[in-house]
C-alpha cells in the first residue's frame, strides 16, 4: 500500500504529457474523483475527439496491408476537436492535406492503475453499466493492475488520397453528422459513468464491511451496484432510472498506457 501511494504521488507530480497538456474538461471531474481515492491513479485519458489526419508512410510490408492503417505517432494532425464539429471545419482541414487523409471519431478512453484487483473490478462494473462494454482489466507480470474504460463506437473514413478529395461534399457532411451523433452518445455515456462511479464509491465501504456471503451476493454479476442505486431512487418515489441506465443506445462496439493523459 505504501509503495502504491509513493508511486502515485510521483506519477501525479509529473507534467501532463499529452499534446493538449491538460485533462479534457468533460472528464475533469471523473479524473479528479478517481485520483482523490487512495486506490486509483489515472494514467491516460481522452474525453472523445473528432480528427482529420494524415498517417505516417507505412514501411514496405512483407505482405500486402491496407493503405489506411493508423499509426498515431508521427501523424500530421490537420484537425482535432473534442466538441461537435461542422462540415466547414472538416473541409478546411482537408484543404491542407498533401497525402492520404482520414476522418475519425474516437470515443472516451480512460486508463487507471488500481491498488487491488477488487478496486479494478468495481471500476469495471461501473464502466460496463455506463455502456463502455469493451472495458477490461489487465494484470502485469509484476502485479500492476490496470483498468481500461473504453468502447468501440468509433468511426474511421478515408476521404482523400495524395491530397485529392475522393468524395463529394455531401458525403463529407454525412460522415460529420454521424460523428456528431456518436459524440453526443459518448457524452451521455460519460455522464452515466460519472453518476454510477460516484454512487459506487460512496457505497464501497458498506459492501466491503459485509460478511463474505453477503459480499458475494452484492458483487455477483455486473448490475448490482447500479441495481442498488435503482432501488434507492425508487424507494424515494423518484422517476425510475432503469431506462436511464439500460437505454444506452446501440453499441456498434474499440484503444494503453503512457505518460499522463497522452490521448488528448
Amino acid at each position: 500500500m505504501a509503495d502504491f501511494k509513493r508511486w502515485k504521488e510521483q506519477r501525479l507530480s509529473r507534467a501532463d504529457g499529452s499534446r493538449k497538456g491538460s485533462v479534457d474538461e468533460p472528464i475533469a471531474g471523473i479524473v479528479q474523483l478517481l485520483n482523490d481515492q487512495d486506490s486509483f491513479c489515472t494514467t491516460s485519458s481522452c474525453s472523445g475527439r473528432v480528427v482529420v489526419l494524415e498517417p505516417p508512410p507505412l514501411p514496405a510490408p512483407a505482405e500486402p496491408t491496407t493503405g489506411f492503417e493508423i499509426q498515431k505517432r508521427n501523424c500530421i494532425w490537420l484537425m482535432v476537436t473534442h466538441q461537435i464539429c461542422t462540415v466547414e471545419d472538416v473541409l478546411t482541414a482537408l484543404q491542407k492535406a498533401t497525402d492520404d487523409a482520414i476522418f475519425k471519431f474516437e470515443p472516451f478512453v480512460l486508463h487507471v492503475q488500481c491498488q487491488e484487483l477488487q478496486d479494478a473490478q468495481l471500476l469495471h462494473t461501473v464502466a460496463i453499466e455506463a455502456g463502455f462494454r469493451n472495458s477490461g482489466i489487465t494484470v502485469g507480470r509484476k502485479g500492476k493492475i490496470m483498468m481500461a474504460v473504453r468502447s468501440t463506437h468509433c468511426l474511421e473514413v478515408p476521404l482523400s488520397q495524395k491530397g485529392k478529395l475522393m468524395v463529394n461534399e455531401e458525403y463529407v457532411d454525412f460522415v460529420v453528422q454521424v460523428a456528431n451523433q456518436k459524440m453526443e452518445e459518448n457524452r451521455r455515456r460519460i455522464d452515466r459513468f460519472y453518476s454510477c462511479l460516484q454512487f459506487a464509491l460512496e457505497n464501497r465501504d458498506h459492501i466491503s464491511s459485509l460478511p463474505v456471503k453477503e459480499q458475494e451476493q452484492n458483487t455477483t454479476g455486473q448490475n448490482n451496484t447500479v441495481d442498488s442505486y435503482r432501488s434507492r431512487k425508487k424507494s424515494k418515489g423518484t422517476q425510475k432510472v432503469t431506462s436511464a441506465w439500460k437505454n444506452k443506445g446501440p453499441e456498434s462496439e474499440d484503444d494503453t498506457e503512457g505518460n499522463l493523459h497522452f490521448f488528448h
